[in-house]
């Protein structure tokens, strides 16, 4: 798989509800705004919250930078997203490693962590989950989504 022939990209972190909604939001809007036409989705590794809305604190840091999060709900990843989606994204090396040992082999190339497409933020090897910490965790988490974000989208383009 080349990354410029990505069509699809599932975000994935624990719960659904903080990063990879977050991630959804801001790649969707940056991927459009490319005029780019993706399916784009997100998920968690577990059901904890299963059909909730993305958590408050990550809306309103995502919407204060201009970001939609309608039509986002928490899901838990399914078999068929290893099938169905050209890349898919965790958000840190726990849900990378879930990821993986729910994954068929011959899907496990689609993998990867989000950061490896940071840019300004290339010493961060993960995006910490943000839940149990104050509003500038999730500033922060945006600031490495956007910038991983961007990352991506240029080696879509190339």
């Amino acid at each position: 798989m080349t990354l410029s022939s990505i069509n699809s990209v599932l975000f994935v972190c624990l719960g659904n509800i903080c990063r990879s909604p977050s991630a959804h939001a801001v790649f969707r809007h940056k991927s459009e705004a490319a005029g780019l036409d993706l399916k784009i989705d997100s998920a968690g590794t577990a059901a904890y919250h299963q059909g909730a809305k993305p958590d408050g604190r990550s809306q309103k840091v995502g919407e204060s930078r201009g970001y939609n999060f309608s039509g986002i709900s928490a899901r838990k990843v399914v078999q068929s997203d290893f099938e169905n989606f050209d890349i898919i994204l965790a958000m840190d090396d726990s849900n990378f490693s879930d990821l993986i040992s729910a994954c068929p082999e011959h899907h496990h190339h689609k993998i990867r962590l989000m950061t490896e497409f940071s840019q300004a933020y290339a010493d961060q090897s993960e995006v910490p989950d943000p839940y149990y910490g104050g509003a500038a965790g999730f500033e922060f988490v945006l600031d490495l989504i956007e910038d991983a974000s961007d990352g991506l989208l240029n080696q879509i383009k190339k």
